[in-house]
């Protein structure tokens, strides 16, 4: 039977109760555990959670210590968060989101940019035209990476393309992106330097002088980060929810999930959203940092 995703929102957009589940079929699933990393048998193709649609400002993430690891928006100071305008740019520049089935082991510090892992599924930018929403799960193929340092934590971002943009059979490789996408990688690049710098932060640092890596060496890391990952759904680490329906090996395999486990508040959200901070309208102009 051909997989048929979905998504179930509860509580009000804009708050911290806001949650969106994802659906398989009908059945609701953890986005971190039951969607496979392959989309097909050849490895070529992989699935993607989108978290952020393009031009938006809502942190959505996946979250780690809730059952079925909803989406929800991450906070600050006890209020949703959001990212700031840095000028030019209007939110993220791209589809922002996170290949299932991996993770970036904090226990394990690369040899390349010597920092540990973020504790996260790996970070996905897909450039494809068309904008996704929270919860989509996009078929990408994979072109590069990029080393962020975030903190002391190495926080690895993919560059992927949705297979059906009408650009995907154009891209093969990392320096195709600069043929046929002049800008989008040094816009990248600056826009994951300097996104905190509004909120009081430093900019963000690079490793590899903050080049992007070709697609070999991004399939190796994600390769690295899915083995981990196999790792985390059979061990519970790091406070992390493994509760899933298709792992049967794994400690936290069910095989059905009742719903008052999942929902404590309305299936149907509410039709106003929440109020979104009008900051977000405000364009922020970052001096070279």
């Amino acid at each position: 039977m051909t997989c048929q995703y979905g998504i179930l929102e509860t509580g009000v957009p804009n708050t911290l109760q806001y949650r969106i589940f994802v659906t398989r079929n009908g059945t609701s699933i953890s986005p971190f555990h039951d969607i496979p990393l392959y989309h097909d048998s050849q490895e070529a193709v992989l699935n993607m959670v989108v978290e952020i649609p393009r031009w938006t400002n809502s942190k959505l993430e996946i979250t780690k210590d809730e059952i079925l690891n909803p989406i929800k928006q991450d906070s600050l100071e006890n209020k949703p968060r959001y990212v700031r305008n840095c000028f030019p740019y209007k939110g993220y520049i791209w589809n922002y989101g996170a290949l299932p089935r991996t993770w970036e082991d904090p226990n394990f510090t690369h040899p390349d940019t010597e920092a540990k892992g973020d504790n996260d599924p790996l970070d996905v930018c897909e450039i494809g035209e068309r904008v996704g929403y929270p919860g989509e799960i996009k078929q990408v193929k994979v072109l590069g990476i990029l080393a962020l340092l975030d903190g002391e934590d190495t926080d690895w971002k993919i560059i992927a393309i949705d297979i059906k943009d009408p650009l995907a059979s154009e891209l093969d490789d990392i320096e195709d992106i600069d043929v046929h996408m002049p800008g989008l990688l040094r816009a990248t690049k600056e826009w994951f330097r300097i996104y905190k710098v509004p909120d009081g932060k430093p900019a963000n640092k690079f490793s590899f002088n903050g080049e992007c890596k070709n697609k070999a060496y991004a399939t190796q890391v994600i390769e690295k980060c899915s083995n981990a990952w196999r790792h985390l759904i059979t061990t519970q680490e790091h406070g992390i929810a493994v509760t899933n329906t298709t792992m049967e090996e794994s400690p936290g395999y069910v095989t059905h999930i009742a719903q008052d486990l999942i929902y404590d508040l309305p299936v149907q959200r509410q039709s106003s959203p929440g109020l979104k901070v009008s900051s977000m309208d405000k364009w922020y102009f970052i001096n070279e940092a």
